[in-house]
């Protein structure tokens, strides 16, 4: 996926989970945050950050606030560029498919894509994940008990003949492996690996990040419980 138009800046603060005020040529500029998660670890005043710019004039604000420099390391903070970026790379990641579509309601949840190849039904949750710490990328940043609430649907969904999968595209490169945050939400990691054990494909792949672009790169390792692997 890719950004028609974006600029640098300097973060200087985030008032509230939507706003971020962000230095651009010398002018405090009111942004928009593409991300409510907490960010906090990389959202430390005075780092570099990338924005794209928009041209509509009804817009209140005419930036997004859409990556952020963690040292050499450009991490994108979009939280719609996971699913754009995971539609994209689809079929390298699961075969040629006679049909993909996104957002598809099951029961009283939306999984992010459904696909179909021949009589083959996959459906795919996508998470992305923004949070690093020594090499290994964590999720969730925040308690979320909506995807709990995915990863519960898909292991229903792995016993009634569906290809249930969780995706995490971790928005940077130079990682090791990916592990569930236990320590932010353990329920979320031992229902991931309940879902596992019954069937729910657990993947993850790194990103290769531009200032403009994000683009699903290679398949890394995910670790649950420090010990199983998968």
């Amino acid at each position: 996926m890719r950004y028609a138009n974006v600029c640098r800046g300097v973060f200087i603060e985030r008032p509230n989970r939507f706003i971020a005020m962000v230095e651009i040529d010398g002018r405090i500029e009111r942004c928009h945050v593409k991300n409510t998660g907490r960010c906090k670890e990389i959202l430390i005043k005075g780092v570099d950050v990338v924005l794209s710019v928009s041209d509509d004039p009804k817009r209140s604000t005419k930036y997004d606030l859409i990556a952020v420099y963690k040292g050499d390391m450009l991490i994108n903070i979009d939280s719609q560029a996971p699913n754009k970026a995971a539609v994209d790379a689809f079929e390298t990641i699961f075969g040629k498919m006679d049909l993909i579509r996104p957002e598809y309601k099951i029961d009283d949840s939306r999984i992010d894509i459904y696909a179909e190849s021949g009589k083959e039904r996959y459906l795919v949750e996508v998470k992305g994940v923004t949070l690093e710490k020594n090499g290994t990328v964590l999720f969730p940043d925040a308690p979320t008990e909506r995807g709990l609430k995915h990863v519960r649907e898909l292991t229903k969904t792995a016993g009634e003949g569906y290809h249930s999968y969780v995706l995490f595209i971790v928005q940077m490169k130079g990682v090791t492996h990916f592990e569930p945050n236990y320590e932010m939400h353990r329920e979320f990691g031992e229902a991931l690996e309940k879902a596992s054990k019954n069937g729910v494909g657990i993947l993850a792949y790194y990103c290769r990040v531009t200032e403009d672009s994000m683009t699903v790169d290679s398949r890394i390792p995910v670790v649950l419980a420090h010990s199983y692997e998968v």
